[in-house]
Formats: structure tokens, sequence, C-alpha cells
């Protein structure tokens, strides 16, 4: 992405959606874009990790954790496997885990804060579903715009 979202949403703003939510920036790479796959899951991140290690084609994952900071659903690990797979970034609506490692990492990663207990690895969520991060829908396929100044979605046609 080489627009700023501000800019981004000067151009086109009637048809873009402006995610409210405060996200903080932890990867390497704070400006990032790519076709949404997205994951809903609480205190599970076993799902997180096996599409992570999967190609990402420049895809961004967009978790929806409910908003917990209970623990945290990404660590160093996932983080970079998400980047050997070529991710360009993740969002989670939710907590990471070490997240000075993740810093120097050339991901995109969005998320409300850390937290460094583990989730559990059971499996339990669902992939490519809808997600919620506040009033904004994401799907599956959706285009999805980040940058230091927040999150922009377009819907896929």
């Amino acid at each position: 992405m080489t627009i700023s979202t501000a800019d981004l949403y000067d151009e086109r703003g009637p048809e873009l959606a402006s995610v409210s939510v405060q996200f903080r920036d932890f990867g390497a790479v704070t400006t990032f874009s790519g076709p949404a796959r997205t994951i809903r899951c609480s205190a599970d991140n076993a799902l997180i990790k096996t599409l992570l290690a999967t190609p990402g084609r420049g895809a961004v994952l967009v978790v929806d954790g409910g908003g917990s900071l209970e623990n945290a659903l990404m660590g160093d690990m996932i983080a970079q496997s998400a980047v050997d797979h070529g991710w360009s970034g993740v969002i989670i609506y939710g907590a990471i885990r070490d997240s000075e490692a993740i810093r120097t990492l050339p991901l995109g990663v969005k998320a409300l804060g850390t937290n460094p207990a583990k989730s559990a690895k059971d499996g339990v969520g669902r992939q490519d579903v809808p997600v919620h991060l506040g009033r904004v829908t994401i799907t599956p396929g959706d285009m999805v715009y980040a940058d230091p100044d927040g999150i922009l979605v377009t819907q896929a046609s």
C-alpha cells in the first residue's frame, strides 16, 4: 500500500468502512493491505497457527477474539510463520505476546494489547466467516488497508 488511509478515505470515503476500534501497531511494518481472511475465536489460537502456516499470498488475517485481553492469540513463532508464508499482516481484536520479537518482523501486526498468558490449542473457533471490529463487518475477500491512522475496509465485489 503506497497511499495513506487518510488520503484513501479522502478519495473513496463513501465506499470505505472505517474501523473505530483503537488498535496498537506491533510489527515492523505499519502500513499494509491485502484481501481479508478471517477467524473468529475465543482464547484459542490453534486455527490462527494453522492458517498462518499456509500460503498467504499477501492477505491480511483478521481475527475477532472478542476484544479479550485475557490471553494472547499470537506470539513470535506464529508471527514468524506468517512472514515465512507471505502474509501481509495480522489484525487481532484481542492480545498478542512476544511483542518485542514481533516488533522486529517484516509483518504488519495490529492488536489491542499484550498479555504473556498462552491461549488454548483446541481448535475452537470458525474460519472464513464474517467477523466484527466494532461496527465494521469484515468478510473473507474484503480489501483491508491499515496504517498508523487506522483500518479501512472495502467490500469484495
